[in-house]
């Protein structure tokens, strides 16, 4: 499939500089692209490239100078990160819209519902009562529960587990080997030393726009929902424990770990790594850092935070500093005491 410069600079606003008939029929990293390949250029630590590059079409910032002559096209748009990355989701939506119909072998239950334009691969189970929306894709190997509720252009990719009565929103992308709706860590101490479970009927609610990480699991809640809120965003590995509620736009990196039970505001930034206890409230805009320990609320907006436990992140940054000349400090310390010991040794002997 090739397109042109113009029509390119079409889907993403953009203004053309070269030829408008310039084609590319994929894409390429500007380090390596080759003729008939589109690519482009956001961080100036790359710039180099843009002289050498093989690439038919490169979009790049509208702010970009050049130092030379180029012989690709150029479509010159606010973010040229941005622009990519609008090009590659059109570019995965027309691949996915030529998957439809159902594979074999696959179970759909008889009291299933599914929706237009649906794509079901092989080995999929679909279970009593599930509703699956229009233009939604499971891949190969998704196990979809009773009762859940999948709604318009989700994309569950393969492997995915969706538990019972789960209910995920229009527009969310599951990676392959993601489990939503296992049951949470409950269970309660006896008098013996041993634990005795606690039953888990709640459920996960994932709202749309959405997209979780490969091998990541979500908890479903004791009793309630457990919830990831519109436009959240969820790396590879990650643990979400029940009753958690993970606010809008909220990004979270791989390795991370949210006990029970605790509030996560809107558009909050948590590194890879971290861990936050339970029954907390991080506030709207908080920055972990990654490998953070959170062990208490964060209760003030916009704060950034590292180290286990975590705390505020330029104090951090000043102790950590004062570390490093700790054997400098030690140094000055012992002459400072010599000279002491040699001030009351002359005092003395007067």
């Amino acid at each position: 499939m090739q397109f042109t410069a113009s029509q390119i600079a079409l889907i993403i606003n953009g203004k053309i500089e070269g030829n408008p008939d310039a084609s590319i029929g994929s894409f390429g990293k500007i380090e390596e692209a080759q003729p008939g390949q589109l690519s482009f250029l956001a961080n100036p630590k790359y710039e180099d490239y843009l002289y050498h590059t093989g690439a038919s079409i490169i979009i790049v910032n509208e702010s970009q100078t050049l130092q030379k002559p180029l012989s690709s096209t150029l479509i010159r748009v606010p973010d040229a990160y941005s622009a990519f990355a609008i090009l590659l989701s059109k570019y995965q939506e027309m691949r996915t819209q030529q998957m439809h119909g159902i594979q074999e072998p696959s179970y759909i239950s008889k009291t299933a519902v599914l929706g237009t334009n649906v794509f079901i691969g092989a080995f999929s189970y679909i279970g009593e009562n599930a509703v699956i929306g229009n233009n939604v894709k499971i891949f190969p190997g998704v196990y979809v529960g009773n009762n859940v509720r999948i709604h318009d252009n989700t994309m569950l990719h393969p492997g995915v587990k969706i538990y019972h009565d789960c209910v995920l929103g229009k527009n969310v992308t599951v990676h392959a080997g993601t489990v939503i709706g296992s049951d949470g860590f409950g269970f309660a101490p006896q008098a013996d030393g041993t634990f005795k479970k606690v039953p888990q009927i709640g459920n996960v609610i994932v709202e749309d726009q959405v997209e979780i990480g490969a091998n990541a699991t979500i908890d479903r809640a004791t009793m309630g929902s457990t919830v990831i809120k519109s436009g959240a965003k969820l790396d590879n590995l990650i643990q979400i424990a029940h009753n958690v509620e993970v606010g809008n736009n909220t990004a979270i990196a791989a390795q991370a770990g949210v006990s029970g039970s605790t509030k996560i505001g809107h558009n909050v930034m948590i590194g890879g790594q971290a861990g936050i206890v339970g029954h907390i409230q991080i506030a709207d805009g908080s920055r972990i850092n990654a490998q953070s320990g959170v062990s208490k609320s964060i209760k003030t907006p916009n704060t950034s935070v590292t180290g286990s436990p975590a705390f505020d992140y330029a104090s951090a940054l000043r102790s950590q500093a004062v570390t490093r000349n700790l054997p400098e400090l030690e140094k000055r310390i012992i002459e400072l005491e010599n000279m002491v010991k040699q001030l009351l040794a002359e005092k003395a002997g007067i």
